[in-house]
């Protein structure tokens, strides 16, 4: 394994970190197995585990809490908060009130008095960064959370955000999480360049693009992933954008395969080769999968191998540009783009 500075933190981590969002319901997964995920990935060397509030309505907090009781000084744990947590309008966002009080939330379910990096799940356009920023920044010195983070931000809201903390003095973002993949590669045009330029760390998921990297999606077969049973609109390739998909995953096949490498090799690979990214997260339901993606933490893709690639899917490319998670609000609401 691996180890790479998070930004400019100075905390070191390994390059391949275990996502826990199929911890409980999401990922049908009980605390035993569980357990035992977080297990073989501290022997391998993972020191960082990312989880989130609203990651099967905070169970999976809880699973992670226990599998890391006695433990926690060796890892690096990550959360996040901002996702909708029930019905209740004001159990969401980015505000100080939700702030404050969700993250004692996730203390409680996690077990710890700090977690290691509290993220900003998605940006909530009804809060001020000032607002957001000063809870964080308060949160810090409390002692409750060594640094701060954003998910899926962006570009220009990454750069606004380091402008607000310095405006007003306040702690500033030191990482991005972002979905990165040889088929989602639009953060490579700015997305990474900014955090480059900030000094953040990046830590990105989806980097297997929900299954289409596993090697378990191939033309002629019939596409039976866990993820194409959730969303199956994402798996149907009758649609032109599932269609370019498979046709890439398949000329995709041939460079892992002249190259010697397996697909999952090929697409941590890929991701963990770019400057600018620290981690590469990885989100197994089973030891199996753990074990698959585990290979691939030392894996080196050659130039030639990454130009291949690049012939394939273009450099800041996204096949499917419509699961974006950082489309700006006024692209996705007409009232907001008319006077």
């Amino acid at each position: 394994m691996h180890y790479r500075t998070l930004g400019r933190t100075g905390v070191q981590v390994s390059s391949l970190a275990l996502g826990a969002m199929n911890f409980g319901r999401i990922g049908r997964t009980t605390q035993d197995e569980a357990t035992a995920l977080v297990d073989a990935a501290l022997e391998a060397g993972i020191n960082l585990i990312d989880t989130a509030d609203m990651y099967s309505a905070g169970e999976s907090e809880e699973m992670v809490g226990k599998a890391i009781a006695g433990r926690r000084d060796d890892i690096v744990l990550a959360t996040k908060a901002g996702m909708p947590m029930g019905d209740e309008p004001n159990h969401r966002g980015g505000s100080r009130r939700w702030l404050v009080t969700e993250l004692d939330n996730s203390l409680r379910r996690l077990g710890v008095d700090h977690v290691d990096l509290y993220q900003i799940h998605r940006w909530d356009p009804a809060t001020s960064d000032e607002e957001t920023l000063s809870a964080l920044t308060d949160l810090q010195r409390a002692g409750k959370i060594r640094y701060f983070g954003s998910s899926t931000f962006p570009a220009y809201r990454v750069v606004q955000a380091q402008w607000a903390a310095r405006e007003h003095r306040l702690s500033r973002y030191v990482t991005e999480q972002p979905s990165y993949s040889i088929l989602q590669r639009g953060i490579e045009r700015d997305v990474l360049p900014v955090t480059e330029e900030y000094g953040l760390g990046v830590l990105v998921w989806s980097p297997l693009a929900s299954g289409w990297l596993s090697g378990a999606i191939r033309a002629g077969q019939a596409i039976t992933t866990s993820r194409s049973a959730m969303m199956p609109e994402r798996f149907d390739v009758t649609i032109p954008a599932n269609r370019a998909r498979l046709d890439a995953v398949e000329r995709l096949a041939e460079v892992a395969d002249e190259a010697g490498l397996t697909m999952i090799q090929l697409a941590l690979g890929f991701v963990t080769a770019h400057p600018a990214v620290t981690s590469a997260l990885i989100g197994p339901r089973t030891l199996d999968h753990l074990r698959t993606q585990l290979a691939a933490a030392d894996t080196v893709l050659s130039a030639d191998v990454l130009d291949a690639i690049d012939a394939i899917v273009a450099p800041g490319t996204d096949l499917a540009a419509h699961e974006k998670h950082d489309t700006p609000p006024a692209l996705l609401d007409p009232s907001l783009r008319r006077r």
